[in-house]
């Protein structure tokens, strides 16, 4: 299983690592590019994970988007799952502010306060989206390398 862990990252994942923590944790990706802000994108196609480096933070890891089903958030399995069961084990932890959008079959919804989305197609969760938490101060809140 791979267990999210909000505001921090997904299982061995802590935003604040660069390329090399990331490698020398999961190996060399299958796909490194550049998006067009030239941020680097790291994709690994076992994990099912996208992370997205940062340019402007020194190519600091501050995205991940997963979709693998072993995803798991406060011990409960996300993926195919109906987004209401989702909704309902997350308000059972408090979590319950989602900004909702659709956009052709797919909705997302966004948690603000833990910077994450759900991101469901015809009801199930496909796919988990989470970023770094931007604190009081307007800057990132970077887990890694923190005592």
């Amino acid at each position: 299983h791979m267990k999210i862990n909000l505001k921090s990252g997904i299982e061995q994942l802590l935003f604040g690592m660069k390329q090399n923590d990331v490698t020398a944790i999961y190996g060399k990706p299958d796909r490194n590019y550049k998006d067009e802000d030239d941020n680097v994108i790291l994709v690994y196609n076992k994990l099912k994970m996208r992370l997205t480096f940062y340019q402007e933070e020194e190519l600091r890891l501050g995205y991940i988007v997963a979709s693998s089903p072993k995803l798991e958030l406060f011990g409960n399995l996300i993926i195919d799952k109906p987004i209401a069961s989702v909704k309902k084990e997350l308000a059972a932890k408090g979590i319950t502010k989602f900004t909702q959008e659709e956009f052709d079959t797919f909705e997302n919804y966004f948690n603000e306060e833990n910077w994450f989305i759900l991101q469901t197609e015809f009801e199930e969760v496909v796919k988990f989206e989470i970023g770094a938490i931007i604190n009081q101060k307007d800057e990132f809140d970077w887990k890694f390398g923190k005592k």
